[in-house]
């Protein structure tokens, strides 16, 4: 075990979600002590137990609504989306606040959409201070709400997760799985987040203690169409997609979804290595998941 790793202890909230399954893996390997949270979010003595049993050093919160199948499932369910990403999650930045312990939130940049200040195709990305315009979704709503609010605690640290990706295709909730098992799908290029390379740089980020508002996700966008075509080159050479118009997919789904860029500057400030979208999809997703030709001459 490193030294310099024992200083550390990791309580991390959505054991049973992606992500959070993800982060204790990634402590594992790192040799980080870490367990999961088992209060809920909105009980605030049901944390308040499990800080005092932990005595971690830091907080994550990889749990929440994101709906399911998808975020059409928070317009039904309003009071359930309320309880874990609103009280949920201000009980627990509320809680860390008065023990004194920095609070990772993994959030979401799904609160913005292209608009004339930040037009698509323009490289003009929303910026970290940048208030939100996309309320279209319940969730968006509910997601926008509690940046601000928690932007008034000085121990939290929220990063903006858009259309999130990982090396593994077999996940239904990659975006990349998403979208080759759609019947068709939209081109529109967007800010996404490489789980691969950008959890490592969450979990160094609360070891150097640093909180406000961070926009989590690769530098550049990347439409839907480049990433089948990515799918098309590196996994399948004979995937085929169809496309259609926002118009069209807005017959198909209840609440309308957010398409934009995040400026990731700040980010790139603090970790330099950080990769450009497509070679990060490269390097990270497609590369590992090649399917090489049997016969290789």
């Amino acid at each position: 075990m490193g030294s310099s790793d024992q200083a550390f202890k990791f309580l991390i909230y959505g054991r049973t979600g992606w992500i959070g399954g993800l982060l204790g893996k990634l402590c594992e390997a790192q040799n980080i002590d870490y367990v999961y949270g088992s209060g809920r979010l909105e009980n605030r003595e049901s944390l308040e137990a499990d800080i005092a049993s932990a005595r971690p050093t830091h907080v994550f919160n990889a749990a929440g609504v994101t709906g399911r199948p998808n975020v059409d499932w928070c317009e039904s369910h309003k009071v359930e989306t309320i309880r874990t990403n609103v009280v949920g999650t201000l009980t627990l930045a509320d809680v860390c606040r008065e023990k004194g312990l920095v609070l990772i939130n993994y959030a979401t940049g799904c609160i913005f959409e292209y608009d004339a200040g930040h037009p698509l195709g323009s490289g003009i990305g929303f910026k970290e201070e940048d208030k939100p315009n996309f309320i279209g979704s319940f969730y968006s709503k509910t997601k926008a709400m509690v940046e601000d609010l928690l932007n008034n605690y000085e121990n939290v640290c929220t990063l903006r997760v858009r259309m999130p990706i990982s090396s593994d295709l077999s996940n239904p909730r990659n975006f990349i799985t998403k979208i080759t098992r759609h019947d068709k799908v939209v081109d529109i290029p967007n800010s996404m987040t490489i789980l691969d390379e950008l959890l490592p740089i969450s979990i160094e980020m609360a070891k150097r203690n640093l909180t406000g508002i961070w926009n989590f996700t690769n530098p550049g966008v990347v439409s839907h169409n480049e990433i089948l075509e990515m799918y098309r080159e590196y996994i399948d050479p004979n995937f085929t997609w169809k496309n259609f118009t926002l118009e069209e997919q807005a017959k198909v789904i209840v609440a309308p979804r957010s398409n934009n860029e995040l400026d990731a500057t700040k980010l790139k400030q603090e970790f330099p290595e950080l990769l450009p979208i497509k070679d990060s999809l490269i390097q990270y997703v497609f590369k590992p998941n090649r399917r090489r030709p049997l016969l290789e001459n």
